[in-house]
């Protein structure tokens, strides 16, 4: 999966930078910042969190699969 990508128009739709995403997922900026930049992946915990997000916000996130995970 990949993260960059969708964690971005998730940002872009709800309207909130990467601090507030990441006090929406009770994660530090640092974390947000990591996954957009490809230099981590988010753990299974925050990736459930994030697919309700997702979900409640309509975004496909087959459109962001790279064949990875």
């Amino acid at each position: 999966m990949n993260y960059q990508k969708a964690l971005k128009e998730l940002r872009e739709k709800l309207i909130i930078s990467q601090q507030e995403l990441a006090d929406l997922l009770g994660v530090s900026y640092n974390s947000v910042n990591r996954w957009e930049n490809g230099a981590y992946a988010p753990t299974i915990k925050v990736k459930r969190k994030l697919a309700q997000l997702f979900k409640e916000n309509d975004i496909k996130l087959e459109e962001y699969d790279d064949g990875r995970e």
